[in-house]
C-alpha cells in the first residue's frame, strides 16, 4: 500500500488531510463530535485573537451553488479561554493529534501576544498566522497584502516562539510570490494558501447583500483553479513546505494540489455538505495512489509536467 504520511515542521501527519481553520472550531462544534478526531491528519483550530470576538452581523454565511460566502468575523472566546478551556480538553481527549493553532489580531502587537501565549501553553505543535485580519494601524487594510508588513510581522513572531509558524497567504494581491518570499525572509517555517477570495452577492428583490457585513470571503470548488495557480506560483520561488487549500473535496483534488506544489492540504467549504469529508478523502487516497502507480505521496509534490513552450507564469 502506498505511503500517505507526511512530515512537516512541527506536524507529523498520518495523512495530508486536515480541516481548514474555522471548520471544526476548537474541536468542539457538532461536526467534530461525529467521529474520532484522531482519524484526521491534524487539526487546525479556529483563529484566536487577544480578546473575545462576537463576530460580524448576521447573516454571516451564505451557502451558494458552487461555494460559500462567509463573513463570520473571527468569532472566538479569546486567547485566555482558549488556553484555559479549549486546549486542555483537546489534549486530554486527543493527546497524539497534531494541533496547529491559528493566530489573529488587529495589530502586530496583538498577533505577537497571541502567538507567545499559545506557544507558552505547550499545547499546540505549530502556529498558522492569519494575515487576512484588518490592520487597524494601516486604515483597515489586511496585513497580508504588503510584503514589508508580512516580513515584519513574521519576523517578530518567529523571534519569540520556539514552534514552527506557517504564514497563511491571501489571494487578494497582485503578486502572491512577493508575499511568499517576504514570509520566508521573515523566518516562516511554512506557508498556507489560499485564504478566501473577497466577494459579494446581492438579493435582487430586497436589493440587500446576502451577508450582514455586505462583503465576505468566497471559498469552495469555484476557487480551485485560482488556488492551484497560486500554489504553483509560490512553489517556484520558495523552498518552504506549502499547505494548500481552496475547493478540495476529493482524493483526486489532493493529488492535484500536491502536483502543483502543496505538501499537505486543508479542507473547508466541503464540510458544509459532508462533515466526514476529510476522513473519506484520506480513506480514498491509498487506492488512488496505487491506481496511479505512486508508492509515496510525497514523491508527487511539485511534479506537474508543464506543456512545452508555455511559461509557468502564463495566464493564457
Amino acid at each position: 500500500m502506498s505511503n500517505i504520511s507526511v512530515n512537516l515542521p512541527g506536524l507529523k501527519l498520518k495523512h495530508p488531510v486536515m480541516p481548514a481553520s474555522g471548520t471544526f472550531g476548537f474541536g468542539d462544534v457538532p461536526a467534530a463530535q461525529q467521529f474520532d478526531l484522531n482519524k484526521l491528519g491534524g487539526l487546525v483550530l479556529k483563529t484566536t485573537t487577544p480578546h473575545e470576538r462576537v463576530g460580524n452581523p448576521q447573516p454571516q454565511i451564505a451557502v451558494l451553488d458552487n461555494g460559500v460566502l462567509n463573513s463570520v468575523g473571527l468569532t472566538n472566546p479569546g486567547v485566555e479561554r482558549v488556553i484555559s478551556d479549549k486546549l486542555p480538553r483537546l489534549k486530554t481527549e486527543y493527546p497524539d493529534l497534531p494541533i496547529m493553532a491559528s493566530v489573529g489580531g488587529e495589530s502586530k502587537k496583538d498577533s505577537l501576544a497571541v502567538a507567545q501565549q499559545l506557544c507558552a501553553s505547550h499545547m499546540v505543535d505549530a502556529l498558522e498566522i492569519n494575515l487576512s485580519c484588518p490592520n487597524v494601524a494601516q486604515g483597515g487594510m489586511n496585513f497580508g497584502v504588503h510584503p514589508d508588513v508580512v516580513e515584519e510581522i513574521t519576523s517578530s513572531i518567529a523571534s519569540v516562539v520556539d514552534i514552527p509558524i506557517y504564514v497563511k497567504l491571501t489571494p487578494n494581491v497582485t503578486n502572491i510570490q512577493d508575499i511568499a518570499v517576504a514570509a520566508e525572509n521573515g523566518g516562516a517555517n511554512g506557508l498556507a494558501l489560499i485564504n478566501t477570495v473577497m466577494g459579494m452577492r446581492i438579493d435582487i428583490r430586497t436589493r440587500k447583500p446576502l451577508l450582514g457585513n455586505n462583503i465576505g470571503g468566497y471559498s469552495g470548488t469555484s476557487v480551485k483553479p485560482i488556488a492551484l495557480y497560486m500554489i504553483h506560483q509560490v512553489h517556484q520561488v520558495t523552498q518552504l513546505p506549502i499547505i494548500g487549500m481552496g475547493g478540495i473535496e476529493s482524493a483526486q483534488d489532493v493529488v492535484e494540489f500536491m502536483l502543483a506544489g502543496a505538501h499537505a492540504v486543508e479542507v473547508g467549504s466541503a464540510h458544509f455538505h459532508n462533515p466526514l469529508i476529510c476522513i473519506q478523502i484520506a480513506e480514498e487516497l491509498p487506492g488512488l495512489l496505487d491506481e496511479l502507480g505512486i508508492d509515496d505521496i510525497n514523491d508527487v509534490v511539485g511534479q506537474v509536467e508543464l506543456n512545452e513552450a508555455v511559461s509557468s507564469n502564463s495566464l493564457a
